[in-house]
Order: C-alpha cells, then structure tokens, then sequence
C-alpha cells in the first residue's frame, strides 16, 4: 500500500492505468483484477478484496485477492445471505465496521472472523444490462476503512461497473456480427434454392420470422442447418 507522500501518484498512475487498460480488453475477469489489486494497493486499511459477480442468475467470485474472500462469498452464496450478497442485489453500499458485533448475517461473520476479517464495505455495481455485482473490499481490523477509502472504493466501483459494460457491449457487437453473416448465407442459400435476388430472399425470412414469433437470426439458422 502506498505511503502517505506517495499515495496520491500512485493513485492518480493507477487510474490512469484503469482507464488505459478496460476499455479495449476482451477479457472481463483480467480487468477486474486489476481492480481489486488497485483497491489493496491504494486503500489504506484494506487487506482483501474481490468482485461478487451475477450473471443469468449465477454468481461467482472474480479476481480476488485471496482465497479467504471467494471462500466467504462461496458461504455467502450457499446461505443465500450476507453483505456482500446484500449489497450485489439490493443496496449502494453495505457497510460493516466491525463484523464481530455486527447481527445481521451470523453465519457470515461467524466465519469471517474465524478467518480473520473483521470489516468491510462492498459497493453495488450499476449495470443497466446483463452482468453485475458488488466489489468487496476486507479488512483484517476493525474500523479500518475510513471515509477517503470508501470515496476510492466508489471510484473504483465506478471502474468496474464501466468494465462490466464494455465487455457487454463487445459480447452484443460479436453477437450482431454473427448473426449479420448467418443471415447473409442463409439468403444466399434462398437464393439458390428458389431462384430469387437478395431482397426477396431477405423479405422471405422477415415473413417467416412474423408469421412464427422467432427472430430472423433463428430463421437464419434454421436455413443453414437445413442443408
């Protein structure tokens, strides 16, 4: 972690890295950890971190810092409670300054004071489509995440929730790409098979896709596994 005099250039290196880095990288899970590395490194007070993912329903812990973190948000998971959960489905922030007296989630405490946590704060992610979470930021001691670490911890949630999107709008551009090539064999094979032009092939689909509710990519694919 920094240290005081160093703490605002290596913040300032850090986010500029951030930025640099998600906008064009394919893979979600690299960006995120490089998140949770920024949120232990520049933090004072945090030890852990990890981003609690949902996505169709499922939730899997990425890029945590430490087994400690995906074992607690697995509990989390498995008892279907805790802040983490909490905070990843419900709320802006959940906030624990001491775990050890803290009542709301008992079994989640329980074991992570056993394991040596004894606060946190995890920070919704706001994704208006597909994937989202929280990111999830321990620590060993109580009261240890002050109200400049918790600003930092919004700031990279921030990061994250932007890094969440990115990547879906790369999976929506991929998506459209193959489904624009699936529907120009499919008219291709319509063309050839009833000796008609581009327009009546694609104007065939379109019918096909009203008269039967189903989007025109399926009425493509249908088409070519026709073959």
């Amino acid at each position: 972690m920094a240290t005081e005099s160093g703490h605002q250039p290596a913040l300032i290196a850090s986010m500029r890295e951030l930025t640099e880095n998600f906008v064009d990288e394919a893979d979600l899970d690299q960006t995120l950890g490089r998140v949770t590395a920024a949120a232990v490194e520049l933090i004072d007070g945090v030890d852990y971190a990890d981003v609690l993912l949902i996505d169709g329903g499922r939730f899997r812990s990425v890029a945590p810092t430490d087994a400690i973190v995906s074992d607690l948000d697995e509990l989390q998971m498995r008892t279907e409670q805790g802040p983490c959960l909490e905070a990843a489905e419900d709320h802006t922030a959940i906030r624990s300054p001491d775990l050890e007296q803290d009542p709301r989630w008992p079994a989640f405490s329980s074991a992570a004071v056993a394991a040596g946590v004894r606060s946190l704060v995890s920070f919704q992610l706001f994704v208006q489509r597909g994937p989202s979470g929280a990111l999830n930021l321990l620590s060993r001691s109580p009261h240890a995440i002050d109200s400049e670490g918790e600003a930092l911890g919004a700031l990279l949630a921030t990061h994250a929730a932007i890094a969440i999107m990115a990547a879906n709008k790369h999976r929506q551009y991929r998506s459209a790409i193959a489904s624009r090539d699936e529907i120009g064999q499919a008219k291709g094979i319509l063309m050839k098979e009833f000796s008609i032009d581009a327009v009546r092939a694609f104007e065939l689909m379109v019918r096909l896709s009203q008269d039967s509710n189903t989007p025109v990519r399926v009425i493509a694919r249908r088409v070519i596994d026709s073959l």
